[in-house]
């Protein structure tokens, strides 16, 4: 099993800035790509960002050039950092983490709004 848990998301200007954080436990050694996702209402469920264990990364094109995933192997930790934010950004974004299965946080909503 591996747990997930997504912080950081908050309510910010538009052409601001953000960080997310998904720290993982548990069977962790068994994941082999993780990643985020974004669900806005009344929409599906949308890949942002996927980091790979060998660090290949792959974007969306709507936020390719604004947003960067990252990892911290210490920490157990994936990061995305999201620039230039604009209102389209607005939903609640997702942690995903494929092991043996595919695992899911609880979620942590961005809303970008002046």
């Amino acid at each position: 099993q591996v747990q997930l848990v997504e912080s950081g998301g908050a309510l910010v200007q538009p052409g601001g800035s953000l960080r997310l954080a998904c720290a993982a436990s548990g069977s962790i050694r068994t994941i082999t790509v993780m990643g985020w996702y974004r669900q806005a209402p009344g929409k599906q469920r949308d890949l942002v960002a996927t980091i790979t264990r060998g660090d290949s990364t792959n974007y969306a094109d709507s936020v390719k050039g604004r947003f960067t995933i990252s990892r911290d192997n210490a920490k157990n930790t994936v990061y995305l950092q999201m620039n230039s934010l604009k209102p389209e950004d607005t939903a609640v974004y997702y942690c995903n983490a494929i092991g043996q299965v595919s695992y899911w946080g609880q979620g942590t909503q961005v809303t970008v709004s002046s």
